[in-house]
C-alpha cells in the first residue's frame, strides 16, 4: 500500500508544475500581445483598412502583422481565440490553493495568534474573499471612474491595500500574501472570462450577422487587459513569496505587498514605454530600486511570539501524543533547530527556513508532515554539509510519523 502522504504530496508537486506550465503560456501571451499592440506602427494608410501593422522576425523566419481597431471587413475562417491559458491557469492555481491551503487549512491558512478559525471558517472566509475581490473591482471598471483610467487605478491601488491589511488580520502571513496573488489572479482570469473574451465574442457575432461592431467593446476589453499587463509581475512576487518568511512573516508584510503592487507598475511602465517607441523612462528603475530597498528594511525580522509554542491543534496533539515522539523530538533538536529557530545560530540566515521553527515539541508536532517528508522518507533536511543525519534516526521519524497517522500499526 502507497503511503497517501507520500501520494499527496505528488499530487501537490503535479498540479504546482500544472499551474506553473500554464502560467507562462498565459503570461507569455499577455507580454507579446501588450507590446504588440504599443510597437504597431500607426501612421500608415494601409489597404487593408488596419489600424497598424508591425513586421516581426523569430525563429528565421519573418512575421507581417496587422491589427483592426474594430474588425475587419469579414470573419475569418481560422480565427484564434488566447483564453484557454488564462482559464487553465486559474483552474490550477484554484486546484492548488484547495490542496495546500484549504487540505492543510489548520497548518497554513490559520494563525490562533492573529484569528482562532475553525478550518471551515478559514475556507469560508477564503472563498469569499476572493468572490469579493471580483465584485468591488467590477463594479468600479462599470463605474463612471471608467472612464478615467488614471483615477481607477489609484483607486484600485488603494482597495489592494485594504485587502492586504485585511489578510494580515485574518490569515498566516504566508497565506495573506498567498490570497493576495489568488485575488488579483482572479481578477485578471475573470476579465479573460466575464469581460475581455464576451466583448469579443459580441464583435465577431455582428460581423457574422453583417453589422458594423460598436467599438466600445474593444474599449472596453483594452481597459481590463491593461490592468492584467500591470497586475501580472505582482502576482508572481506573492506566488513565490511562500517560499521567502522575510517577505511574508514580517509584522509589515501588508505593507510590503502594497509595495510590491507599486514596483510591478514602474517595471512594466519601463518595458510599455519601449514597446510603444516613447523612450526609456529610467526613472522607473530608480523608483523600483527605492522601493525593493524599502522592502528590505521593512522585513527585519520582529521578536517571536512566545505564545505560539503554547498552541496545539488536535492534529498536531495526535503527533506529540504518538509513540516514539520523545526520541524524534531529541533528533529534529539536535540536527535541525539551528536554522529553525526564533534567531537561527546559522551564518547567512537571518529567519527559520520558511519561518518554520523546530525548538519545542509544540512546534515539531506542528510540523509533522514536513519533518516526515524531508527529514524522513527522502534526504532533503538538513543539509548534508550543515548536519548528518543517520538512517537509523530517519526510520524513527518514518515509523512514529506512520504510527501517529495510523498507516503503520
Amino acid at each position: 500500500m502507497i503511503d497517501p502522504t507520500l501520494l499527496a504530496s505528488w499530487l501537490e508537486f503535479a498540479v504546482r508544475w500544472l499551474h506553473v506550465i500554464t502560467a507562462i503560456a498565459w503570461i507569455g501571451s499577455s507580454f507579446y500581445f501588450i507590446a504588440l499592440d504599443l510597437g504597431l506602427h500607426r501612421d500608415r494608410n494601409l489597404a487593408s483598412g488596419a489600424d497598424g501593422e508591425e513586421w516581426q522576425v523569430h525563429g528565421g523566419g519573418f512575421y507581417h502583422i496587422q491589427k483592426y481597431l474594430v474588425a475587419p471587413d469579414r470573419m475569418p475562417a481560422d480565427l484564434v481565440w488566447f483564453k484557454w491559458e488564462s482559464y487553465a491557469t486559474w483552474l490550477s492555481g484554484f486546484a492548488l490553493l484547495s490542496l495546500v491551503y484549504y487540505h492543510g487549512a489548520s497548518l497554513f491558512l490559520i494563525d490562533p495568534t492573529v484569528l482562532d478559525l475553525a478550518p471551515w471558517q478559514a475556507i469560508l472566509l477564503s472563498l469569499a474573499s476572493l468572490a469579493a475581490a471580483w465584485v468591488i473591482y467590477d463594479l468600479l471598471c462599470r463605474s463612471p471612474l471608467g472612464e478615467n483610467p488614471t483615477l481607477l487605478m489609484v483607486l484600485l491601488y488603494l482597495v489592494l491595500v485594504g485587502f492586504a491589511l485585511f489578510y494580515t488580520q485574518v490569515f498566516t502571513g504566508r497565506a495573506a500574501l498567498l490570497h493576495l496573488g489568488a485575488i488579483t489572479a482572479t481578477v485578471m482570469s475573470a476579465n479573460v472570462f466575464l469581460v475581455i473574451i464576451p466583448n469579443q465574442k459580441i464583435v465577431v457575432a455582428d460581423l457574422i450577422a453583417g453589422r458594423a461592431p460598436d467599438p466600445k467593446y474593444g474599449k472596453i476589453a483594452k481597459l481590463r487587459s491593461t490592468h492584467n499587463n500591470y497586475l501580472t509581475l505582482p502576482v508572481l512576487f506573492m506566488m513565490l513569496s511562500n517560499h521567502y518568511p522575510l517577505a511574508f512573516a514580517s509584522r509589515w508584510n501588508w505593507v510590503i505587498a502594497s509595495l510590491v503592487f507599486l514596483m510591478g507598475v514602474t517595471i512594466r511602465h519601463w518595458f510599455n514605454s519601449r514597446h510603444a517607441r516613447k523612450g526609456s523612462p529610467w526613472w522607473t528603475w530608480a523608483a523600483t530600486l527605492a522601493l525593493f530597498l524599502a522592502i528590505v528594511w521593512l522585513s527585519v525580522p520582529p521578536a517571536a511570539s512566545p505564545e505560539e509554542d503554547a498552541l496545539l491543534s488536535p492534529a498536531a496533539r495526535r503527533f506529540a501524543e504518538a509513540e516514539g515522539f520523545e526520541e524524534v523530538t531529541g533528533i529534529v533538536q539536535g540536527n535541525c533547530s539551528m536554522c529553525h529557530a526564533a534567531e537561527p545560530g546559522f551564518d547567512g540566515i537571518a529567519r527559520a527556513p520558511k519561518d518554520i521553527r523546530l525548538e519545542t515539541p509544540e512546534e515539531i508536532a506542528a510540523h509533522a508532515r514536513q519533518i516526515y517528508l524531508q527529514a524522513g522518507v527522502t534526504h532533503a533536511m538538513p543539509p548534508p554539509s550543515v548536519s548528518y543525519i543517520e538512517p537509523e534516526d530517519r526510520a524513527r521519524i518514518v515509523t512514529w510519523y506512520r504510527k501517529a497517522t495510523g498507516a503503520e500499526s
